[in-house]
């Protein structure tokens, strides 16, 4: 296996709980990918992900072991699931209470609650298909897809996500509240297919989630069941090349030079990455490697995680906080297609210490705000332009959100495209890998076995279905189905 996110990881399980020798790669020095933790004066800082949706699929993780998730990480629901804000200071909640959500409509658009109950129950129809019949089946061939195409249609997918909103939600604020979600999942809501309403439903079914201790916790929770199976792990591992003979992938070779044969290779690492740097270029893969080259990524993410001295109980956030700028289309289109820095921003601000004050020493806050920003297709020059956008971020907060902040700063970490290109591998810079367009959905997406080495496999954002805990997760699933329905011997997997 190369890589330890939470593809990678959840793989490794599956095919560990199957009876494969797993062996995982990774080339940092804790495990986790994107959900890698940092730690600074006594604060802990997820890195990555810290929505927590449909917890069932963890726990099935676990039970195909025969263990119960809850003896090694807990999960809280978190009331409300976002607390959203206008460019004026006003917000909206939503949770899993139609009653209270309608109640919060009503401040803002009374005339959009019918509006809203019909827009909910025309989900759960894209939710059954798009997710609970289709997230967790491998799209190998065209005919896969011509298979489902007439449901497509029918559940407009053709639709973008604030398209399919605003046939519902008139009032443009309740609008935006509802249509960011394929941001979650790297996507731009104007070019995203309304297959991706369907977080919504997922989120008013199961409910959104923090893992007691940071998102982390599921690292370690998975990471102490991989032991218990057998399985491996080697940090400060960098593999620099995927070894082939034909058709065939044959191990990996580290930076460090060792060779360690495999019978089969599953790849957690980025799909465009992998074919440009770790795999010979070859006629057999020319056209994955022109494909891959055509495809439009997602965009980027600045984050910044700070500690402070004080908390800030009293300012009105909640857990999980959206800040929205002055525009939204027109700032998506900065980011997304014009892949310039804009001068205003739209904002998540995470305040998990609100739920769990372990991750901070005591009296103190826990925080991280994340902007999305344009991948590295653009021409920002981040070297330059990282501090003065940190600055513009942090006053922000500051003059609007947090008082006193930058005196109180005691914790402060940052990452920007750079990072995600040179540390995560991933092209471009992009935070979600290819965006979650519908020319990009299902089999138009690189596939969880590769099309041009038998025994080649590939979990995480950038395949089948594609981003979010949710989707990286079916990609494991997917991945270890496909591997466990073919031969192996004693050889480790390279996971």
């Amino acid at each position: 296996m190369i890589g330890s996110g939470f593809g990678g990881l959840a793989a490794a399980v599956r095919l560990a709980t199957q009876g494969h020798a797993v062996e995982i790669f990774e080339k940092r020095d804790k495990p986790g990918g994107r959900a890698y933790v940092y730690e600074k004066n006594g604060f802990k800082f997820d890195g990555g992900p810290t929505i927590i949706t449909a917890p069932f699929m963890l726990d099935a993780i676990f039970a195909a072991a025969g263990r119960r998730r809850e003896d090694y990480f807990k999960l809280v629901p978190c009331n409300p699931f976002y607390r959203i804000f206008d460019h004026k200071g006003r917000h909206f909640d939503y949770n899993g209470d139609e009653a209270f959500t309608l109640d919060q409509i009503e401040r803002w658009s009374p005339a959009d609650k019918a509006g809203y109950k019909q827009f909910i129950a025309s989900t759960k129809a894209i939710f059954q298909k798009g997710f609970v019949e289709l997230a967790e089946k491998p799209f190998l061939n065209f005919s896969d897809m011509l298979r489902v195409a007439p449901d497509l249609v029918r559940l407009q997918s053709y639709r973008m996500v604030h398209a399919y909103v605003s046939k519902y939600v008139k009032h443009d604020f309740l609008r935006q509240c509802f249509s960011f979600h394929p941001l979650l999942v790297g996507g731009n809501p104007f070019d995203t297919t309304s297959i991706y309403a369907l977080i919504h439903y997922l989120e008013r079914e199961y409910g959104v989630h923090y893992a007691m201790g940071g998102t982390g916790s599921i690292v370690n929770g998975l990471v102490q069941l991989l032991g218990e199976l057998g399985g491996s792990i080697r940090l400060n591992a960098e593999v620099a090349a995927i070894t082939t003979s034909g058709r065939r992938v044959t191990g990996v070779r580290l930076a460090d030079g060792s060779e360690h044969a495999a019978d089969v290779v599953v790849c957690n690492g980025d799909v465009a990455f992998t074919y440009r740097n770790l795999l010979p270029k070859t006629a057999r893969n020319a056209g994955m490697r022109l494909r891959l080259n055509h495809m439009a990524y997602s965009m980027s993410l600045v984050v910044i995680y700070f500690g402070t001295r004080v908390q800030y109980r009293d300012r009105g956030l909640a857990h999980h906080n959206i800040l929205l700028g002055p525009r939204y289309k027109g700032l998506l289109d900065d980011i997304f297609h014009r892949k310039q820095l804009a001068e205003d921003f739209s904002l998540y601000l995470h305040m998990p210490t609100i739920t769990d004050p372990s991750i901070a020493p005591p009296g103190m806050e826990n925080f991280y705000v994340l902007a999305p920003v344009p991948n590295l297709a653009g021409d920002v020059d981040w070297k330059e332009m990282a501090k003065p956008f940190r600055d513009r971020i942090m006053q922000f907060l500051e003059d609007n959100y947090l008082p006193g902040l930058q005196a109180n700063l005691v914790a402060e970490h940052m990452i920007d495209p750079l990072h995600f290109r040179d540390t995560l591998n991933s092209h471009l810079g992009a935070a979600f890998s290819i965006q979650p367009k519908l020319t990009q959905s299902a089999w138009f997406r690189p596939h969880n076995r590769a099309d041009d080495y038998d025994n080649l496999y590939f979990v995480g954002a950038g395949t089948h279905p594609g981003a979010g805990l949710p989707g990286v997760l079916a990609t494991a699933t997917i991945a270890a189905n496909l591997v466990g329905s073919a031969p192996h011997s004693a050889a480790p997997l390279a996971a």
